[in-house]
């Protein structure tokens, strides 16, 4: 069973430029939630990625002693809670943590993971390419952002600085948004060097999460 709350406010959807489809979406990929674990739709995206990345069957939060190697790069309910029971498992959270230059040696996890974090990175290329190095091969890279489809991305870099979170996060920089991704949001990952994308997803054009591969 989910829970759908509205989740978008006037002034950020007048700044992103949504139309009334467009905040449906994202209202639900931010709002509609289990009313079990409290997990939203890109989180319910997130750990379908994972899962299949991980070729598994049963839910995330049964797992218990596989030795993967987890980076979790600012936490997604319901998810983290899950991976947080790996003993390998790392929690870093952006912006504490530079995701332009992280201090991991190459090839130091399995699987780097984190939802809703490119979009206020500077550099998301850069970012990319750092995950991609710390990421040991035959790992992943698995993660979310808000898509719009019916546009291309742009960088918000000129224009009135926009806040994702809540309006009281307005003038946190952490929550301020540098890139809005748009259909084009493959091009960033292979321009950072990914050698494969998969896109999965649970409710289009909700729900995606994206998986590179090194």
């Amino acid at each position: 069973m989910f829970t759908d709350t509205q989740v978008l406010w006037s002034e950020l959807i007048a700044e992103w430029e949504l139309d009334a489809v467009e905040v449906d979406y994202i209202d639900r990929q931010q709002g509609t939630k289990c009313a079990d674990c409290g997990t939203n739709l890109r989180g319910c995206a997130l750990g379908s990625a994972i899962s299949a990345f991980m070729g598994l069957t049963a839910p995330l939060r049964q797992l218990g002693a596989e030795s993967i190697r987890v980076l979790d790069l600012n936490g997604c309910q319901g998810v983290s809670d899950a991976l947080a029971n790996l003993p390998n498992y790392q929690r870093h959270n952006y912006p504490q943590i530079d995701m332009h230059a992280m201090p991991f040696s190459d090839g130091a996890f399995d699987l780097v993971i984190h939802s809703d974090t490119l979009e206020h990175v500077e550099d998301p290329r850069q970012a990319l390419r750092e995950c991609m190095r710390v990421t040991a091969w035959r790992g992943a890279v698995i993660f979310t952002i808000p898509i719009i489809v019916g546009r291309l991305s742009r960088s918000r870099d000129n224009l009135p600085l926009s806040f994702h979170g809540a309006p009281s996060f307005a003038g946190r920089q952490d929550f301020a948004v540098r890139t809005e991704f748009g259909a084009d949001f493959w091009t960033y990952a292979l321009q950072a060097g990914a050698s494969s994308i998969t896109i999965s997803t649970v409710e289009f054009p909700s729900a995606q999460a994206i998986t590179l591969r090194p």
